[in-house]
């Protein structure tokens, strides 16, 4: 749902006197996760996952007192409006000190991929096709999914029914991008919004069919699938228990992203989850967690839909088009160790060894391979004689990949200003997008002042014709 461009606080906040509240004072849950598959054969979702319907966030503080669900003193739920929809995170009204509790879910209360396997069975037909499709890794997201579509099946006589209408409807990660908005995105972050769209397509609509459990109304409705994955791949986190059970914590999947997160989840001896603080936290700051690494918005964007512009560095996109070798693995390549730092401008040790490496595969082969043999071995002395040796040359070679990375970044803003002043309101993911790439655009030119001081660069600009609209946006 669109809203006005104003913060809206919600008035979603804890009312009990003491510091947390304990879990002998919840309601207790009946027959929370515990379906009876046979009977959802007439039944048919009634919530409205449009894009641009409304979240209805009013009864959500009223369920969460129903099932059990506490916050600490002082924990309230935020809303705000980014880029025309409504975001809601958790802040503290009050300063709080590492190693407090600030929310509570009951075990019964967790939609959790290990129950939603016991409960339906092993479905040998579905997970055949997925480990036919190469996605034999998402078979816990598969059943998740599952869990949510029998419980939108049963409408408001789910216990989850509020919890549901207080959920986003829009999102804009790779899975929900249009062809216009790859086209819009360097060839790195098209790759991966492009893996994720993979994923909805053999995770959701590849096994539909496969299903029979599921109303044939339900089995046919594409929207309803596609939500069910985004909030499966959006919302649910790996179990602190090391079972390897993924889990949706209701309103406890509302601590959004950072860097430096303050927040995470712990179990007790019962299965109940509990979101406690690692750090102080002073009041007004946002309660985060950290979803994935830091230190590589592309694919936080891809399967998020956001840009953590507090990211420190950036994957400096070598070898997008590369065959990577596991000489190149062994020499450090890696979208978690190839790093370029925003705030400093510096490279990664790394970024250098991965350039000369390449380099000397161009020009030398038998020194390249005294160039690996020397990291392999941990001969610091003769590495770093190689590269002063071959430092200029693999100055340039950086200064090239900056200057072609750049350029890519410069023909992406022409075609996104032409999309957006012809498309308007048709992309609303574009704005995310623009920010993306300025952020790319930002950390790449600090890299370049600070390697390259007295070379500027030239903006690349030109006239963007197209002999066909359709050309761009289909």
């Amino acid at each position: 749902m669109k809203v006005s461009t104003c913060a809206i606080a919600l008035t979603i906040t804890c009312h009990v006197a003491s510091a947390f509240v304990s879990p002998s004072t919840f309601v207790p849950i009946k027959d929370v996760g515990r379906s009876s598959v046979s009977s959802t054969k007439q039944l048919y979702a009634t919530i409205n996952v449009d894009e641009e319907a409304p979240r209805d966030t009013d009864s959500i503080e009223e369920w969460s007192y129903s099932y059990g669900i506490g916050r600490a003193d002082g924990i309230q739920l935020v809303g705000e409006n980014l880029d025309g929809f409504l975001d809601v995170h958790v802040e503290s009204a009050q300063d709080l000190p590492a190693g407090s509790s600030v929310m509570y879910i009951p075990n019964e209360v967790i939609l959790s991929s290990n129950r939603a396997i016991a409960e339906f069975g092993r479905l040998e037909e579905a997970e055949s096709l997925l480990v036919g499709n190469g996605v034999e890794s998402e078979i816990r997201e598969f059943y998740l999914m599952l869990k949510i579509l029998v419980e939108l099946e049963k409408g408001e006589e789910s216990p989850y029914y509020h919890y549901f209408e207080g959920l986003p409807r829009f999102f804009a990660n790779g899975a929900s991008m249009t062809p216009f908005c790859y086209r819009c995105l360097p060839p790195f972050a098209v790759k991966l919004c492009q893996k994720e769209r993979v994923k909805l397509n053999h995770v959701a609509f590849g096994c539909k069919s496969r299903v029979q459990f599921l109303s044939e109304k339900t089995r046919g409705d594409s929207l309803l699938w596609e939500w069910a994955f985004q909030i499966v791949y959006t919302r649910s986190f790996e179990a602190p228990d090391g079972s390897g059970d993924l889990c949706l914590y209701p309103i406890g999947d509302m601590f959004n992203h950072a860097t430096d997160s303050n927040v995470a989840y712990a179990y007790d001896e019962d299965g109940n989850c509990y979101a406690q603080t690692t750090r102080d936290v002073a009041a007004g700051e946002p309660l985060t967690m950290t979803y994935s690494d830091p230190t590589n918005p592309s694919y936080l964007l891809a399967r998020y839909g956001f840009l953590d512009e507090s990211s420190p560095a950036s994957f400096c996109k070598l070898g997008v088009d590369w065959h990577i070798s596991d000489e190149l693995v062994n020499m450090g390549y890696s979208t978690s160790t190839l790093l370029f730092y925003k705030d400093t401008g510096e490279v990664s040790e790394q970024v250098w060894d991965v350039l000369l490496y390449k380099y000397l595969g161009d020009v030398d082969v038998g020194r390249q391979q005294e160039f690996y043999q020397a990291h392999m071995n941990g001969d610091y002395e003769t590495k770093q004689s190689y590269h002063e040796c071959y430092y200029e040359q693999t100055r340039e070679k950086l200064l090239e990949h900056i200057d072609d990375i750049l350029g890519e970044l410069d023909g992406l803003s022409q075609k996104s200003a032409y999309g957006g002043a012809v498309a308007g309101d048709d992309h609303p993911r574009l704005p995310l997008i623009l920010r993306h790439n300025d952020f790319v655009r930002a950390t790449f030119m600090a890299v370049r002042s600070y390697y390259f001081p007295g070379e500027p660069y030239e903006e690349q600009t030109g006239s963007f014709s197209l002999s066909s609209r359709n050309a761009f946006f289909t």
